[in-house]
């Protein structure tokens, strides 16, 4: 069922009432997002295309880069905002680069398990003796196969764990040349939509933890506030639009104006938009006690704390330091 919470102010609710200020008047801001230009950063397109950035003042421009180097520039003043995984967000903030998450878009994190289903995995005490594979030792999915197994009472040593490559690491499960990956949820959707029967665990019944994430540096919040509140407005607009609309026409103006190689994927990614990111990763419990973008920051000082215990940050330090609880709280 969908459904969706946002406070009842005139800059998020009042979706057609302001008329857009003209160009000349709008403030030109840069966004960069990690990776490439996919589909499921549907918000921001939609934001873009209805509008709704305009109404707010802002001309946004579209970047794209690695996490890391996303940080980088926020926090050097290249970029006004950036759109990263949480975990990069940790770590950057762990080693003194002055970011601050704005709008905790992704509510959960997207790290799974994924297995064939007859491979006799059904639980994440059924990987001892397994061989499974991640991308590397220093990812995120590595330290929930840790703690995944650690719960329930094994070693990672208990598995044999193999690094792959990200281009290669879905082939290695399909080829049966390994018995299972952690990484990315949205991919038990592409094996199954090609023929292959598989399992998921989700790494979040384990570690919360966060995908990706609205931030912008210290400095630009302190001397820019109305921009950044701005931004968040028309981002939980094209939240609110694709929720209470149509997520098929949505995807289809996405893919054909903003992510072109995706033609001829559109029953997919609909699919994957549908019951991933509007039932759990845009929308949560959270966000319906309090508001898009909702950052608990119990569940963020969890995920800081287990990067320290599993030695991925040098230091921990108080969620509250990195993540703004309630964006509307910007003004």
């Amino acid at each position: 069922m969908k459904r969706l919470t946002l406070l009842a102010t005139a800059s998020v609710l009042a979706l057609g009432l302001a008329a857009p200020a003209s160009a000349q008047d709008l403030a030109p801001v840069t966004i960069q997002i990690d990776g490439a230009a996919v589909p499921y950063y549907l918000p921001l397109f939609v934001a873009d295309h209805y509008g709704y950035f305009a109404e707010e003042g802002l001309d946004v421009d579209f970047l794209y880069a690695n996490a890391a180097d996303i940080l980088t520039n926020v926090a050097v003043g290249n970029v006004q905002f950036g759109f990263p995984n949480g975990d990069a967000v940790i770590a950057a903030r762990a080693n003194d680069l002055p970011v601050k998450v704005i709008h905790t878009t992704y509510q959960n994190g997207i790290g799974a398990v994924l297995f064939k289903a007859d491979s006799g995995i059904e639980s994440a005490a059924d990987l001892a003796g397994k061989t499974v594979a991640v991308t590397s030792y220093g990812s995120p999915n590595y330290i929930q196969l840790q703690v995944m197994m650690a719960q329930e009472g094994l070693s990672i040593n208990d598995a044999t764990v193999e690094i792959v490559g990200t281009g290669a690491i879905v082939e290695a499960l399909a080829s049966d040349q390994v018995d299972a990956i952690v990484f990315s949820m949205l991919r038990y959707y592409n094996l199954q939509a090609d023929g292959i029967d598989v399992g998921m665990i989700r790494s979040d019944d384990y570690l919360p933890s966060k995908g990706n994430v609205l931030v912008t540096s210290q400095s630009f919040l302190d001397n820019n506030s109305a921009e950044v509140a701005g931004f968040i407005a028309a981002l939980n607009k094209g939240i609110e639009h694709i929720v209470e609309g149509d997520v098929r026409t949505e995807v289809d103006m996405a893919v054909a104006e903003y992510t072109p190689t995706f033609a001829g994927q559109e029953e997919i990614v609909t699919e994957i938009i549908s019951e991933v990111f509007v039932e759990t990763l845009w929308q949560s419990e959270d966000t319906a006690a309090h508001e898009l973008g909702y950052g608990n920051l119990e569940s963020w000082q969890t995920t800081i704390d287990t990067a320290v215990e599993y030695e991925v940050i040098p230091e921990g330090f108080e969620a509250g330091d990195l993540v703004v609880e309630s964006p509307s709280s910007i003004q």
